[in-house]
């Protein structure tokens, strides 16, 4: 048997501690045994979060998190800004559309931070804007965009609504601190869980706007989620065994400590690009980069999707490809969730590997001998 690297930025690696929990025996979610369970998990992501508010976790995606985050907050065709660098920029965009609002599109070069100014511009124009929706990290580009700033300039106005899904447990979003008033994330990022579960939070003026939107919604009615999580179970048929998962993965964060656990992401990522440089490659995401993955374009000529297949096929190590206009340009290594040193030394050194079997002159070891420099850091 030859073992799997998974460095993907979702599904993530998931730790034995956590595929042990949910492993446990399932039990019926109407019961006292789960209400403790379910209780824990809850604390422990409103520590995540950083809010005193409640985290509710909906069984479905992170998307199904957006979803529902549109269909609680809004009327139809009221107006939302939507900042789009990216695939799930798009998808802001298209779920707004979907429910019949009206979104106006700011689009930013993929690859690049949205401006906060464009922002306030776009504010001034439509004062009649009720929502902004962005990524905080923008997984297809592999771009953190900067969510304290443009905070400030809907703290007394449009609500925030912020996709998380690569962000959260990566990156600090303290929801109440920076006022943030929809944050998002799902289960099978940071979290180390499998795919399955969505969470979402939103500030007191968010949940004061459930009471008058008037967007259809049954099973994603938040205002029914919260009353029945507050019980300890969900208004329907929880996702059992992933929230006893939950419950061991908020445990292993706790332990390391959030503060941890964010510099390891930073250093993951600054290794990656160190190596990426140091081979003389250029990055997707040249000046805001986000922690979650860093996105590389591959020599001209060389097919990255050719080459994703070469790693994935001959030599077990799974990365992600580009999308869209990258598609073939780009491969994207993430570092997020359960991943230390060692996983990017790998991804590296089988990028190298990969690189001169696809006729690139890479001289092996480059790449990482400059992650390592910066790994070393981590050292005692």
């Amino acid at each position: 048997m030859i073992k799997q690297y998974l460095l993907s930025p979702g599904p993530t690696p998931i730790p034995n501690e956590v595929a042990l929990a949910m492993a446990e025996t399932m039990i019926h979610h109407r019961t006292p045994q789960f209400n403790k369970v379910f209780d824990e998990a809850r604390e422990g992501l409103k520590k995540l979060f950083a809010t005193k508010n409640d985290v509710l976790m909906l069984a479905a995606s992170g998307t199904g998190a957006m979803e529902a985050s549109v269909a609680n907050l809004f009327s139809p065709g009221e107006k939302v800004l939507v900042i789009n660098g990216g695939k799930f920029g798009e998808r802001w965009f298209n779920i707004a559309n979907a429910f019949g609002l009206n979104p106006i599109e700011l689009k930013v070069e993929w690859g690049r931070a949205v401006n906060v100014a464009d922002v306030e511009r776009q504010l001034k124009a439509h004062p009649d804007i009720q929502g902004v929706m962005i990524q905080a990290s923008e997984t297809s580009t592999t771009v953190l965009h900067p969510v304290k700033e443009i905070a400030k300039l809907t703290k007394n106005g449009p609500l925030f609504l912020v996709d998380g899904v690569t962000a959260v447990g990566v990156v600090p979003l303290p929801l109440d601190e920076w006022g943030i008033d929809v944050l998002v994330t799902g289960s099978q990022k940071a979290l180390m869980l499998p795919p399955g579960l969505g969470f979402i939070a939103l500030s007191d003026r968010a949940w004061e706007k459930t009471k008058t939107a008037k967007l259809p919604r049954f099973y994603f009615d938040l205002n029914l989620e919260r009353k029945n999580q507050q019980k300890g179970s969900g208004a329907f048929t929880p996702a059992v065994s992933l929230i006893f998962g939950v419950r061991a993965s908020l445990e292993m964060i706790q332990r390391e400590g959030l503060v941890n656990v964010y510099a390891r992401h930073d250093r993951l990522c600054r290794a990656t690009r160190a190596a990426a440089k140091a081979l003389g490659l250029k990055l997707l995401a040249p000046d805001s980069p986000s922690p979650a993955a860093t996105g590389i374009y591959l020599p001209e000529g060389i097919d990255a999707d050719a080459v994703l297949e070469y790693l994935r096929d001959k030599m077990n190590v799974v990365l992600a490809e580009g999308q869209d206009q990258l598609k073939g340009k780009a491969i994207r290594i993430a570092h997020i969730g359960y991943m230390g040193g060692f996983d990017v030394i790998t991804a590296i050194a089988a990028l190298e590997m990969a690189l001169r079997k696809f006729g690139a002159e890479i001289p092996l070891g480059r790449g990482v001998a400059a992650a390592q420099e910066v790994l070393l850091e981590a050292l005692p």
